[in-house]
């Protein structure tokens, strides 16, 4: 653990960040900062995901958000982002397309599954539910996702669930969670300009749609 070296980056991409806030949300933004330093010294976060959640909680803070890192939803649950403003509360979960070394043989699967596991457990913890991704990755991003609950059929939420079953046991992942799952927005998080923009889950499906079908991705 280099706290020092941990500390040094966070506070100069705070620096950059808040070059764009008002004093209050600078404060805010401190907040954030703060809170990452000290998870960072109980070893619960590292640097490079870290600087991907303090530039969504920037983006947030811009629009009049109060933002929490790392907030506990349940016993077992710990989101990366979440936000309130008003009576409204966000989520961010960001996906970095990591996956471990017991996977290398079934990426794809295993990350489109942990998607679907992100959306069906965390939706239900707020009214607006987002993924984020450096914008260097595609999101594997099941198209049942795209389509209101209302519009959604057994078949395909057995599939998911049946996805889902081969990578998570404990807790299981319920087909209802994933009936009544919903995906409101995506960010796309350029590190090295140091700010996310946020699309609607169509614009994305859009944009990725060829490229996942070329790569014969169907989900």
């Amino acid at each position: 653990m280099d706290l020092e070296k941990f500390r040094d980056d966070i506070y100069s991409i705070t620096e950059r960040l808040a070059a764009t806030q008002t004093e209050k949300n600078k404060a805010r933004l401190d907040f954030v900062r703060q809170r990452l330093i000290e998870l960072y010294q109980k070893n619960l976060v590292k640097i490079n995901h870290s600087v991907l959640e303090i530039i969504c909680a920037s983006n947030l803070i811009k629009y009049g958000y109060t933002v929490d890192v790392e907030k506990p939803l349940s016993d077992s649950l710990v989101c990366d982002v979440f936000a309130t403003k008003g009576d409204g509360t966000s989520i961010i979960e960001i996906e970095t397309g990591f996956t471990p070394p017991e996977h290398a043989l079934d990426t794809v699967d295993y990350y489109a599954s942990r998607i679907t596991s992100k959306i069906a457990r965390y939706s239900k913890f707020c009214s607006k539910f987002a993924l984020a991704s450096p914008v260097i990755g595609v999101l594997p991003i099941p198209k049942l996702f795209f389509k209101p609950p209302s519009e959604r059929t057994k078949s395909e939420t057995d599939k998911l669930q049946e996805l889902c079953d081969r990578y998570y046991k404990n807790p299981k992942i319920e087909s209802d969670d994933i009936l009544n799952s919903r995906l409101h927005s995506i960010y796309l998080i350029n590190i090295d300009k140091g700010f996310a923009k946020e699309m609607d889950p169509h614009t994305y499906l859009e944009i990725t749609e060829k490229l996942q079908e070329k790569s014969e991705v169907d989900f």
